[in-house]
């Protein structure tokens, strides 16, 4: 066999060969000039690794049916990010592309088209973990801890959070279906919807008595604080001497919100701390000295309260501050941190965990109320058994302070 005729037949092994060979030589190359650098230094994995990569993709588009959808270096190189940090087993650590990262900015400021829905994933489901109240999710009837199963005609069982989020994410008058498992329900339910734009307000405020104001928190944003401050003067004005605060339903969303929102009810002291593995995820978090609320509160939770609302909730719990009624809560309580690289794309990475000031542990446990009451979440006291119970408690509680001061 002549040289050029075997060159030509074993293409891929002579380029193997070739660049082992260059990759070899530029390593000496470099330790020789300095002394101390590999060429290995700068791989992402040993060279072999690198070299399977290589075959993976020549073998894909060689053989793969479809020979009209190659795939672009950027896109196959997200692809292999996504499918790096997928192997951690964080549902919470993900890769997003620039268009992605820039929607999800769009998203902070509290407007984006999509269906008001916050999921999360637990035990390799995606479920819900709450819809947003007035949006087409919550009409519709979706119920925290519902399990997505389809997406329009794609099965999403075992899928990225984040690519499930896509789909569920859209210009606003765009339709869209779902199906989810739902615990005593035999058969999946069917769930269709038009997407909406979808505006997040975070505080709303009610009186139950004369004396119970309630206020609920939908939403943790940069807008909480204040919202927040706001209701809770128009309740002192207004001579409310006992409160409801409700975080059914409430996903979480901005640490400094929920420890500023706590710091209204606490005289100093620790509201929650993190703890990770490096110096900045190792953190102790304190309200100032002085409440601006200071009488007896009940809060509200169940199973759609996650993230930020387990640290209130938590907090509240170990610094007997308040009364938990409701159901256990989600269990999400993990800090994500985001990486920007180079080209405008980001890395979530889990970096750290909250612990309740009593040293608690809140990611994959959740928060246990002192009153369980199974219910759901209507907003109205008349049909809401968790909400009746919480204006009882409320109410033992003034009439224990009228009693005391006799």
């Amino acid at each position: 066999m002549g040289v050029k005729k075997f060159i030509s037949k074993k293409k891929g092994l002579v380029l193997g060969l070739l660049l082992l060979i260059l990759f070899g030589s530029l390593g000496l190359l470099v330790t020789g000039a300095r002394g101390e650098f590999q060429f290995k230094d700068i791989l992402p994995f040993e060279a072999q690794y690198v070299w399977m990569m290589k075959q993976a993709r020549s073998i894909l588009e060689t053989y793969h049916v479809n020979d009209q959808n190659k795939k672009s270096d950027e896109e196959l190189f997200y692809g292999a990010i996504k499918g790096m940090v997928a192997a951690w087993g964080d549902p919470y650590s993900r890769f997003v592309d620039p268009d992605e990262l820039k929607q999800e900015e769009i998203d902070i400021e509290g407007e984006y088209g999509g269906l008001g829905i916050y999921i999360g994933s637990k035990d390799g489901k995606i479920l819900v973990i709450s819809p947003i109240e007035g949006t087409p999710a919550h009409k519709v009837g979706l119920e925290p801890m519902d399990e997505i199963v389809k997406v329009d005609d794609d099965i999403v069982l075992g899928w990225n959070i984040n690519d499930v989020v896509k789909m569920l994410r859209g210009e606003p008058g765009t339709k869209v279906t779902i199906w989810v498992r739902r615990e005593g329900n035999d058969e999946l339910l069917k769930f269709e919807m038009t997407r909406e734009l979808i505006k997040i307000d975070s505080v709303s405020q009610k009186r139950l008595t004369g004396d119970v104001a309630y206020i609920r928190i939908s939403h943790f944003t940069q807008k909480t604080p204040e919202e927040m401050k706001s209701a809770l003067k128009v309740a002192l004005d207004t001579k409310a001497k006992g409160l409801v605060l409700d975080l059914r339903n409430n996903p979480g969303g901005l640490l400094d919100a929920c420890v500023a929102v706590a710091d209204y009810f606490l005289d100093g002291g620790e509201v929650v701390s993190i703890r990770g593995r490096v110096d900045r995820a190792n953190e102790v978090f304190n309200a100032n000295p002085g409440a601006l609320f200071k009488g007896p509160v009940v809060v509200l939770i169940n199973e759609g309260s996650a993230s930020a609302s387990e640290i209130v909730a938590g907090a509240f719990k170990d610094r007997d501050r308040a009364v938990l009624v409701g159901e256990k809560s989600f269990g999400k309580g993990s800090v994500q941190t985001l990486f920007k690289l180079p080209d405008g794309s980001g890395l979530f990475v889990t970096i750290a965990r909250y612990y309740t000031p009593s040293g608690v542990v809140i990611d994959g446990v959740g928060i246990e109320p002192h009153v369980k009451v199974e219910g759901k979440y209507t907003g109205k006291l008349e049909d809401d058994e968790q909400l009746k119970e919480a204006l009882k408690e409320v109410e033992a509680f003034l009439v224990k302070a009228k009693e005391a001061k006799r």
